[in-house]
């Protein structure tokens, strides 16, 4: 327990504390995430935050580490570092998605190599349980470049990454504290500190944003957590066993993992890149409803939250009817709002329709008018 406090409370302080200062410098080199028509933001906002939760973070977890036991954290921080980097170019230079991409794969190759992340076992999922070395890296290495890409892409509303950030990071690192996996808590536990920390200043109204530093080292570090978590808990000798694993580890990373999934394939669908910018995202839709950035992200926690303890209460009906009903649940949502949202658009359209129609009566009538006094004159 003394390191979770210590990473944890550790974490937290230097984030509070470095935020501020990031946030001066920011300004002073006029460091901004300029606002665009796909924006939801419509002043400039510093986009350094990841600075302060990766500085928090990294000390923090190797401070707070036990000694022995944590052989494969080093390789851990290693893959950060790469993430870490790439996050920060594209923040201040922009990167192609390409470059992106590649060093992502090299991030993902890190942790598969050297940190023996990787999906071994499908655990039952349509009835497989164990698969081949290569299947086994390919799968790994998709894993881990969608969930690290996750967070990115969920980024778009005030304190709604952080929130869904600190939710899965405090969900895995207590299960890890009870299963007596420390330096999988400990990482988890400082990362959450980071986080609630940063929320400070990134709850709306935002004086900053994570930015690509921030939201692709918590999907790096997420996606370390969840194979973690599928291949201990899914063995029935650990002292906490969870039946379907895979899927209560999908559930806890459900609204930023499920938008992903889903807005690839809508991508790939219509023959553009997955990495494509658009506003199909699930925050879209309650912004587009009128919702504020504050309720969108309560809602989208909330909703979270209720995955979760929809998959632990139900994991004995197995992997496969699990996870499929979880995707049902998640596409009729997905669904319901966005029918929502067409019908407030096309009502918003029928109303700008009439107001453009009574703009140009007014119009005709004044031209009528001064037709009629010029008659007269």
């Amino acid at each position: 327990m003394d390191n979770i406090i210590l990473s944890s409370g550790l974490s937290f302080l230097i984030t509070f504390f470095s935020i501020p200062v990031i946030i001066q410098v920011a300004k002073e080199k006029k460091l901004f995430d300029e606002p665009d028509d796909r924006k939801v933001h419509k002043a400039v906002i510093p986009t350094l935050g990841g600075l302060g939760i990766f500085a928090g973070f990294v000390i923090a977890t190797l401070l707070g580490a036990p000694q022995s036991g944590n052989s494969e954290l080093q390789y851990f921080m290693a893959a950060a570092i790469v993430i870490f980097f790439l996050g920060l170019k594209d923040d201040i230079l922009i990167l192609s998605a390409s470059k992106k991409f590649l060093g992502q794969i090299i991030a993902a190759g890190i942790l598969i190599k050297f940190g023996a992340v990787q999906i071994t076992n499908m655990h039952g999922f349509l009835g497989i349980y164990g698969i081949p070395n290569v299947a086994s890296i390919v799968l790994s290495m998709f894993t881990i470049i969608v969930i690290t890409n996750s967070f990115n892409l969920i980024d778009g509303v005030d304190g709604l990454a952080g929130s869904l950030g600190i939710l899965t990071t405090l969900s895995f690192g207590t299960y890890f504290y009870f299963i007596g996996q420390m330096p999988y808590a400990v990482m988890a536990f400082a990362l959450a500190g980071s986080l609630i920390s940063f929320l400070i200043y990134n709850f709306p109204p935002a004086k900053i944003f994570m930015g690509d530093t921030g939201s692709l080292l918590v999907g790096l570090i997420n996606s370390i957590l969840v194979i973690k978590f599928i291949n201990v808990a899914a063995d029935p000798s650990t002292v906490l066993h969870f039946e379907s694993a895979p899927a209560i580890g999908f559930a806890v990373m459900m609204i930023p993992l499920f938008d992903t999934l889903r807005v690839f394939g809508l991508r790939i669908l219509s023959r553009r890149s997955p990495f494509s910018p658009d506003r199909n995202h699930i925050h879209h839709f309650l912004l587009d409803l009128g919702l504020s950035h504050r309720s969108t992200t309560l809602i989208c926690f909330s909703a979270n939250l209720l995955f979760i303890i929809f998959a632990v209460l139900f994991q004995n009906i197995g992997t496969t009817l699990l996870l499929s009903l979880l995707f049902v649940v998640g596409f009729a949502a997905t669904g319901f709002i966005y029918q929502l949202r067409q019908k407030k658009m096309k009502k918003k359209v029928a109303q700008e329709s009439v107001g453009r129609e009574k703009e140009l009566i007014g119009t005709h009538k004044m031209l009528n008018l001064v037709s009629e006094t010029a008659d007269i004159d």
